[in-house]
């Protein structure tokens, strides 16, 4: 199963580190998980310690986020969507942590339902399929972000593509959404989330810098809340480097790169 990822991939950055951690010669998938968490002391929202537990572990009827909030166990089935959701929760454990305790807190409220409801869509979709796009306040980060929501795509990746590095990062978070990166199309995109932040944080190592929107990310979700609003749309192909033929053509294919609908 694992021999699908291509590890050299850009976009995988963010959890690479949490596979590196990972011993492999073991029973299944929610056994290497628990190993590489055991050293991290990992916990819910109600202070429950982390585990991976086999799928047939979650009752019948039973919510899958409610039931991490009361057990602190993660349902984990043998494939690769439970398998990037571990490694997710290895490297950005508060932001989990967090994004649990508001769905199962929106469940307790209003069942499960057919209807999420603007709150748990908006966790639901944060943790299937987000990325964070990290900018250095004022100047070239702000006007990356404002092409962005514009849609302004040939801007925003295409001329402004040296911004990336210096002042602007992608780190994604959603574990579908690296699913689906195992075969990358171009179509694939983030539901994306802008953390600004100070010169400081670009003089910081790639686990400082981990560390740091970790914190920063679940105290954000905790004072603020989180809804459908709170995101932007970025074609994951489309960060700069992240792909190969990226010329003003690229941007241009308007099935991708679609303008912003009118209002």
């Amino acid at each position: 199963m694992l021999s699908q990822i291509d590890w050299a991939r850009p976009w995988y950055d963010a959890v690479r580190p949490a596979f590196a951690r990972l011993g492999l010669d073991v029973g299944s998938v929610a056994e290497a998980l628990n190993a590489a968490a055991a050293p991290l002391a990992l916990v819910n929202q109600r202070g429950l310690p982390l585990r991976f537990v086999p799928q047939d572990q979650l009752p019948d009827g039973r919510a899958y986020e409610e039931f991490i909030g009361a057990t602190g166990c993660v349902p984990t089935r043998e494939n690769l969507h439970d398998f990037f959701n571990g490694l997710v929760w290895l490297t950005f454990p508060r932001i989990k942590q967090q994004l649990n305790a508001l769905q199962a807190a929106q469940i307790a409220l209003a069942g499960v339902g057919k209807s999420r409801g603007a709150a748990r869509d908006g966790a639901t979709i944060f943790d299937e399929n987000s990325a964070l796009l990290v900018v250095r306040a004022g100047g070239e980060g702000e006007r990356l972000v404002a092409a962005l929501r514009a849609h302004g795509w040939i801007e925003a990746l295409y001329e402004r593509r040296d911004a990336f590095g210096p002042d602007a990062e992608v780190w994604l978070f959603g574990h579908a959404l690296m699913e689906k990166l195992v075969a990358p199309r171009k179509a694939i995109t983030a539901h994306t989330r802008v953390v600004v932040v100070g010169d400081e944080y670009f003089a910081l190592s790639h686990d400082q810098r981990r560390a740091w929107i970790d914190g920063r990310v679940a105290a954000e979700l905790a004072d603020q809340g989180l809804s459908t609003a709170c995101f932007t749309p970025l074609p994951v192909l489309g960060v700069p480097g992240w792909w190969e033929g990226q010329d003003h053509a690229f941007y241009a294919d308007t099935t991708v790169f679609r303008p912003k609908r009118a209002v």
